[in-house]
């Protein structure tokens, strides 16, 4: 019998890859292997199918199923611009996803902080792909339990610091509270994207997406830079930090935001930060078009595993 095939369930190991046919095979996230035992895994790869927080179009609870499915294709060659294969010495697992009971609404937030809790305590750093944004929040908390207050680098359209009294689910909201509660360092914090109009930022530096666009990638990364250091830093990457045309599969689009290119240039450029975690958010399946918004989606989430491994290399 053919040895090669279902690299997901057939792998005994984290590392390596073998060859898939592309359109077949059981969809992890870049035939990464799934397994809960995840002792010596780098990065543990999971998903977080929750929308109950969402303001508008719902369906992101399908986005961790359709940025596996739009990974394939990432994972037949070296990676691209990188020239060579994380999966050489990365060891990552593709933890599956956080079961919730979405019928019990108040144990949404403690089901995905005790799921980031369980990964953490491994010493992996996680992956994960939403859902709603709400879902950045309680996995900020998990992070903050290890690493203290974090620098968070948000892309987005929305600022998501508009009032909180503390306990509401919605996916507006959640980062005003982690600024209030110090679960992130508003002072090295940024928010990389916005055009939607917010009085209040708690604090944290905002580059618009009409600053963006008059003063360029450089610029943005050079600022990124400056205000991060060398601090702890989470990505949380909403995709509607793309303008529609990019990724129209998404909840909330707002117009005049980044092309997907663009956004792949500033995510290869930050391999100095002190990486510790990233979420993909708000991939909404039903409202894409020719899995364009989960294809970006995937290729930001792979291209940070790259830095990760480029790290490990070097």
């Amino acid at each position: 019998m053919n040895s090669r095939g279902d690299f997901a369930i057939r792998s005994s190991k984290l590392e390596g890859h073998a060859y898939e046919m592309t359109y077949a095979g059981v969809l992890s996230f870049l035939r990464r292997r799934y397994t809960r035992d995840i002792d010596g895994a780098d990065v543990v790869v999971s998903g977080i199918p929750y929308d109950g927080a969402v303001t508008n179009r719902p369906g992101c609870r399908f986005g961790p199923q359709a940025i596996r499915a739009a990974s394939v294709q990432l994972a037949e060659l070296k990676a691209f611009p990188f020239g060579f294969d994380p999966f050489d010495s990365l060891k990552v697992a593709d933890f599956g996803d956080c079961f919730m009971d979405p019928h019990q609404p108040d144990s949404i937030l403690s089901s995905i902080e005790k799921h980031a809790d369980h990964i953490l305590e491994s010493g992996a750093k996680m992956l994960t792909f939403g859902g709603d944004h709400f879902v950045s929040y309680p996995l900020l908390k998990a992070h903050a339990k290890v690493h203290g207050p974090i620098a968070l680098l948000q892309f987005d359209a929305h600022s998501d610091t508009w009032e909180d009294d503390g306990s509401r689910l919605d996916h507006g909201t959640m980062f005003a509270r982690a600024a209030d509660e110090r679960i992130i360092d508003s002072e090295h914090s940024l928010q990389i994207g916005i055009r939607t109009h917010c009085d209040d930022n708690h604090g944290i530096r905002v580059l618009t997406a009409p600053w963006f666009h008059r003063h360029g990638i450089d610029r943005c990364v050079e600022e990124i830079k400056r205000t991060v250091g060398d601090r702890p830093v989470y990505i949380s990457f909403d995709i509607d930090c793309l303008d529609p045309a990019f990724a129209p599969g998404t909840g909330t689009p707002v117009s005049g935001g980044l092309a997907t290119w663009q956004a792949l240039e500033i995510i290869r450029s930050l391999g100095e930060l002190n990486l510790i975690g990233m979420d993909v958010v708000e991939v909404s399946p039903p409202y894409d078009h020719a899995e364009i918004t989960a294809i970006a989606a995937a290729t930001v989430a792979h291209d940070w595993l790259c830095l990760i491994a480029q790290k490990q290399r070097t």
